[in-house]
């Protein structure tokens, strides 16, 4: 979320998607710059079609933590079946795991990171993914 403004503003950005939940600080300036650039811009989806494809937004309800909030997204390209994560933690993975049956993920970009907060032990033993990718933050000490 921290670059979207400096997306929005170099690049040609049709529409935004934000997650469920209150807008925060950074979120809220964002909205400020696509009203003012007309840009059209959505919260809480639950599914979005592009071109054939579609992306299934897996979020079970709204919670007081914005990483639980996170746009969790499933779909399915070419026979593989990919699910992201985002920020979500086991909170919402126990969630999901109720709700939908799912298993069998190709590939899955584990939640927060990879961080102890989330991809729990039996949320990865169902989704059984054959790839697990997380995000990697490179921090330039100069």
């Amino acid at each position: 979320m921290g670059e979207a403004i400096n997306l929005v503003n170099n690049f040609k950005v049709e529409k935004v998607i934000f997650n469920c939940g209150e807008y925060n600080d950074l979120e809220k300036e964002l909205i400020k710059i696509l009203n003012k650039k007309k840009i059209k811009y959505y919260s809480c989806i639950k599914e979005l079609n592009i071109d054939n494809n579609k992306l299934y937004f897996l979020q079970t309800k709204e919670y007081d933590n914005e990483n639980d909030n996170s746009n969790v997204i499933y779909t399915e390209l070419n026979g593989y079946k990919y699910m992201f994560m985002e920020d979500a933690g086991v909170t919402t993975e126990k969630e999901i795991q109720d709700k939908y049956n799912l298993p069998d993920i190709d590939v899955l970009k584990v939640g927060h990171h990879g961080s102890k907060t989330s991809s729990g032990k039996e949320f990865i033993n169902e989704m059984n993914p054959t790839y697990s990718i997380t995000g990697i933050r490179f921090i330039d000490k100069k």
